[in-house]
């Protein structure tokens, strides 16, 4: 075996592991939160929300392995032996460098998501859940995702960092996503929200209301909610999104393809002509 064959499994060794703790961590908040949960939803809510979320999370994996997505990463590699840190010699420096690039990165594509319609048809899947729980991670509509990869992959290209390096990096993000999701109560969590994303920032973010749900943008960096002026400490009152609910996977693909807009005209709470 050379040397390079040696890193690519000692990667990949790496990559499993770390995938294995998400998961492991994802298993334990959901026990946390089953027993000593900081926001009681009704029974009916949880259970349909944790059904459809982890079902999203099954089917949405064996599409994207069907169109053989994670495969982007490797492609984009290709082209990434002029990124921005390219030059800089594999090690601590050059991994953190990264994984700051990474966490703006996917801070800056979360507004995006909000703020530009043909996206945000997609990620509202996300917001639609009723409850609060830590299955919300994996909520998610298909084409959210693919989109997400391939924005994932330029960064390879412009940030010039190894995939797998990226594919690291995104596991220690999934564990966050799990974190502040989860409907749990933590021990000084507004002194730990100055640094790090946590579920008493990310509650905010889960609002009904459009003016609390367009902030707290970050995944695991507080940082660049600070310095963009995204951030907002509150209590939301309701969870989820007004006209929109979903009771199973097959209604959740379908929302991203009807329109706030369209189910108010249906409604007839404004004028059907009306532009």
């Amino acid at each position: 075996m050379n040397a390079v064959q040696h890193a690519d499994n000692g990667g990949l060794i790496f990559n499993q592991t770390l995938f294995g703790l998400a998961i492991l961590a994802f298993l334990l908040l959901l026990v946390i939160e089953k027993f000593k949960p900081y926001r009681v939803f009704p029974q009916k809510i949880y259970k349909e929300s944790v059904v459809t979320n982890t079902s999203a999370f099954l089917i949405n994996n064996v599409i994207l392995t069907i169109l053989r997505a994670s495969s982007l990463f490797l492609v984009a590699q290709q082209f990434s032996s002029h990124g921005l840190l390219s030059g800089l010699n594999d090690g601590p420096l050059k991994w953190i460098l990264a994984f700051a690039f990474f966490d703006f990165a996917i801070y800056v594509w979360h507004v995006a998501g909000h703020q530009y319609e043909w996206l945000w048809r997609f990620h509202k899947v996300h917001h639609s859940d009723k409850s609060f729980n830590v299955s919300t991670g994996f909520r998610f509509h298909v084409f959210d995702l693919l989109l997400e990869i391939i924005y994932k992959c330029i960064f390879v290209v412009v940030i010039g960092v190894d995939a797998y390096l990226v594919l690291s990096i995104e596991i220690i993000e999934l564990f966050f996503i799990f974190f502040h999701h989860a409907n749990i109560r933590v021990p000084h969590e507004q002194l730990i929200s100055r640094y790090i994303i946590t579920p008493y920032l990310h509650r905010t973010h889960h609002s009904t209301l459009r003016s609390e749900h367009d902030s707290n943008y970050g995944i695991v960096l507080a940082i660049w909610d600070r310095i963009f002026g995204t951030r907002k400490e509150l209590v939301p009152v309701n969870i989820g999104l007004d006209l929109i609910e979903a009771e199973n996977f097959i209604q959740l693909f379908s929302l991203a393809f009807i329109t706030e807009r369209k189910i108010k005209q249906l409604l007839g709470l404004i004028p059907k002509g009306k532009k």
